[in-house]
């Protein structure tokens, strides 16, 4: 009997170290993008595609295409010790703009991605500003932290804008971008905008571990999901744990405007519902896309984006 006790727990023992080798990596590549900048599709097997899904692969930087056909300056600013590229899309003198907009992006994606939202500010009157976060587009940086680092990313943008004289900022973000919002205001009190977008941000890190492992390894959440966020803070030397924008945004007060989709397979209505009941501002508003999944709600449904948009910037 001993031997056989002994058997199992040796057999549990090298499992558990398989599980957390595994998940070494995979927090490593879902944190590090390659400096390829275009991402290639390459066919391969069904063997191959478990293992990639299992064991991981590194995730190319996303291609930045400018295509934008608002006259837009192209410039750098600076967060920590990283350039971070931007675009500055501003009225012309005659041109009476009602504030600036600055407007962050997801995990793994860029500036790029934004297009359709920040052509949609520019028609509704508002110059927009808009960058790639540290690690991702043309921007410095080698590694993602989900929001955490990133934070200081939007300061370093809230006050490029605020420094140029703009008394009314709103801030957008979308997933991660969201998520960093709500950790820069939480840190830095003197961040004020005049209102807030957040559109798919998840609730704490750990939701957005379990929505990586879901969607992109396809393995059960649990354990996996508390592996990678205690291997990705191990790597980064920060406890990812802390981050969780759903207690960030109790001291958020100004004006904010949530957006969800119904059918989201990386952020639940859980994590939304919990974002809005915690918000500290007695003026929010939850809108709730129809089949809406974790991608651009504004082509998704145009119509409903821009009514409630519009809507909730000139209330």
């Amino acid at each position: 009997m001993k031997k056989f006790l002994k058997k199992i727990a040796y057999t549990l023992l090298v499992i558990f170290i398989l599980i957390n080798a595994v998940c070494v990596w995979q927090a490593f590549t879902f944190t590090h993008f390659s400096q390829q900048k275009v991402s290639k599709q390459t066919h391969t097997n069904e063997f191959e595609k478990k293992f990639d899904r299992i064991f991981g692969k590194q995730h190319p930087r996303q291609l930045v295409v400018d295509s934008l056909t608002i006259p837009h300056q192209t410039l750098f600013i600076k967060s920590d010790t990283l350039k971070l590229a931007a675009w500055y899309l501003q009225h012309n003198a005659d041109t009476a703009a009602k504030g600036t907009v600055i407007m962050f992006h997801g995990y793994g994606s860029s500036r790029s991605e934004l297009i359709p939202e920040a052509t949609a500010f520019y028609k509704m009157q508002y110059n927009v500003f808009m960058i790639d976060f540290r690690g991702h587009g043309l921007s410095q940086g080698d590694v993602c932290s989900m929001g955490y680092h990133e934070a200081n990313d939007v300061k370093a943008a809230y006050y490029f804008v605020k420094n140029k004289g703009e008394k009314n900022i709103i801030l957008w973000g979308s997933s991660m971008g969201a998520a960093s919002v709500t950790k820069a205001m939480h840190d830095d009190k003197n961040i004020k905008p005049s209102k807030i977008i957040l559109e798919k941000s998840f609730g704490v890190m750990t939701d957005a571990a379990e929505g990586l492992v879901r969607n992109s390894m396809h393995e059960p959440e649990e354990p996996l999901a508390a592996f990678l966020t205690f291997w990705g803070s191990a790597e980064q030397g920060i406890w990812m744990f802390n981050m969780k924008p759903e207690e960030y945004v109790k001291t958020i007060t100004c004006p904010t405007l949530v957006q969800w989709g119904d059918h989201d397979e990386n952020v639940s209505r859980q994590e939304t519902e919990s974002i809005y009941k915690n918000l500290g501002s007695s003026k929010k508003q939850l809108v709730v896309y129809p089949n809406g999944r974790h991608e651009n709600l504004l082509l998704k449904n145009p119509a409903l984006w821009e009514k409630s948009v519009s809507t909730f910037l000139n209330s």
